[in-house]
């Protein structure tokens, strides 16, 4: 019973971390388009580039980190 608690708290994490991707960088990624002052192309791949960096981190953070805390949760408090 001990590992199933942590395996649900980590698929909890895993799902919770998957919306939040998906509102922080639809959020963050549309101010920063709109705030884009760019003038040359070079200028705006070098943009994009930090933005899909940007997404990235976000993600690995996100889906990364938090079916850990979640598993860890689960175990701590169920298992």
């Amino acid at each position: 019973m001990a590992g199933q608690a942590g395996l649900i708290g980590a698929l909890i994490g895993f799902v919770v971390g998957l919306i939040e991707y998906r509102l922080v960088t639809g959020l963050v990624v549309g101010a920063l388009r709109r705030t884009d002052s760019s003038k040359t192309e070079a200028e705006k791949d070098d943009y994009e580039r930090r933005i899909r960096l940007l997404k990235a981190a976000v993600l690995v953070v996100s889906v990364g980190g938090l079916p850990i805390v979640g598993y860890l949760i689960g175990r701590t408090l169920f298992g």
